[in-house]
């Protein structure tokens, strides 16, 4: 036992470099506060040496990073930059139809006006519109009037980034697959023409192809 307590006591001076309790009066300051008196002990060695290696490791990276440019925060916030843009294209590669639509068109074949009319009917569409078409908060789908242009394109992207501010339409962009405003916007497109029981007076312009 007193060989272990010998070791500690041998390993704690080593670490902090403190005076042995019986030599402190060696470093006692000659001040006090309110008899609180002060010991003039040196760091430890172990908090010495661990602020000398923080120096060092500081030096070093200074030299690398302003004068070496072995390490430089610009090139890899571009090299990062870089990798995440080819990860953006190769998704858009892998995912064509949701990024684009220039080659969509309006379907007219009954299936997909079918889908269509049911996305019309459970979206929330017919809340503005009505089922018919013929419009109530929003505007009258059957006739040749448009707000924000007629034709698929024009009607395709009010679906995707909704109405007018303000007037409530949302975007359906982030709801709706690419495929499912396609079907809707055909659908929308094949009311023109057709009979509402109430038709809503003509909003907007009268569009032509």
């Amino acid at each position: 036992m007193s060989n272990n307590s010998s070791f500690w006591k041998r390993f704690l001076h080593f670490a902090t470099k403190a005076k042995e309790i019986e030599k402190e009066d060696e470093i006692l300051l000659d001040h006090d506060y309110d008899g609180i008196q002060e010991l003039d002990n040196v760091l430890p060695p172990w908090w010495l040496w661990g602020f000398y290696i923080t120096v060092i490791i500081a030096v070093i990276y200074i030299f690398q990073a302003w004068y070496f440019d072995s390490y430089n925060q610009q090139k890899e916030l571009e090299a990062e930059l870089k990798i995440a843009a080819e990860e953006v294209e190769a998704y858009k590669k892998a995912n064509p139809e949701l990024y684009d639509t220039s080659n969509l068109i309006a379907l007219t074949d009954e299936a997909s006006l079918a889908e269509g009319k049911v996305l019309f009917e459970t979206k929330t569409c017919v809340a503005c519109h009505l089922g018919d078409g013929g419009g109530s908060i929003g505007p009258n789908l059957t006739d040749e009037y448009w707000i924000l242009g007629g034709g698929f394109e024009n009607v395709f992207n009010t679906i995707s980034k909704g109405g007018r501010p303000g007037k409530g339409m949302i975007a359906w962009e982030t709801v709706l697959s690419t495929k499912e405003r396609q079907l809707l916007a055909s659908y929308v497109l094949s009311l023109k023409g057709t009979t509402p029981a109430a038709p809503k007076a003509a909003e907007g312009d009268i569009w032509t192809e």
